[in-house]
């Protein structure tokens, strides 16, 4: 099985998305959904938003779009960003297993690539029903506190699991993150992985001790 850790909020999360099914279908693996709020990993890792950095947003929209591109992925301006997420990965993690991967594709198409504004729960309620599902009894179970509590027990679940931003992969014990690293992920599951470091040559590295550190910034006195 392979765990797809996500937040529909993240076009890499859709790049990505958009190549898994084929990928796991050639390697025989189980593709499970796992919907988390990417600001939850954020404020767990002290990290700013990679949008919340203005440089970078720049050059990633660049990339993106040539990756789109290069990929022949569908891709167009999102209604809004950034925009709360929760009403969508909601109703993913609420919905039967059966479903889940129709309704995170057509979630991530409604946001990606047909640029509607899945903020709204009429907007979600609307993409429920294409999928010919009960919307009102899935958005329901969706928002009560179990619902809710789905995507905080998927997020911590995603820190233990050493996930640090979206999307990332999990397989084999192995985690792989971002849509850049399918390359690798594919490598790996094809048995020709360029990593051969053993467990000695591993320690050495993770054995690495700072000579010096960064002082965090301080607010600003008045």
């Amino acid at each position: 099985m392979l765990h797809f850790y996500f937040d529909i909020i993240s076009h890499n999360a859709w790049l990505a998305w958009a190549q898994l099914p084929a990928l796991c279908a050639e390697f025989g693996l189980q593709l499970r959904p796992v919907p988390v709020l990417f600001a939850g990993l954020l404020k767990a890792h002290g990290q700013r938003g990679p949008a919340e950095v203005l440089p970078k947003r720049e050059w990633m929209l660049f990339n993106v779009l040539r990756k789109a591109a290069e990929h022949g992925i569908p891709i167009s301006p999102p209604y809004s960003h950034p925009f709360n997420p929760l009403a969508a990965l909601r109703v993913i993690a609420a919905a039967p297993a059966e479903h889940q991967l129709a309704l995170t594709e057509r979630l991530f198409r409604a946001t990606w690539a047909e640029s509607l504004p899945v903020h709204e729960p009429d907007c979600v309620r609307s993409e429920i029903l294409k999928q010919g599902l009960d919307a009102e009894s899935l958005m329901a179970a969706a928002n009560t506190e179990a619902g809710k509590q789905r995507i905080r027990d998927n997020t911590e679940q995603a820190l233990a699991d050493g996930v640090f931003g979206v999307p990332s992969m999990r397989v084999r014990g192995q985690l792989f993150f971002g849509f850049d690293d399918l390359h690798y992920l594919r490598r790996f599951l094809a048995g020709s992985d360029p990593l051969t470091i053993d467990a000695a040559g591993l320690a050495l590295w993770n054995g690495i001790r700072p000579s010096a550190q960064r002082r965090e910034a301080s607010a600003p006195q008045p």
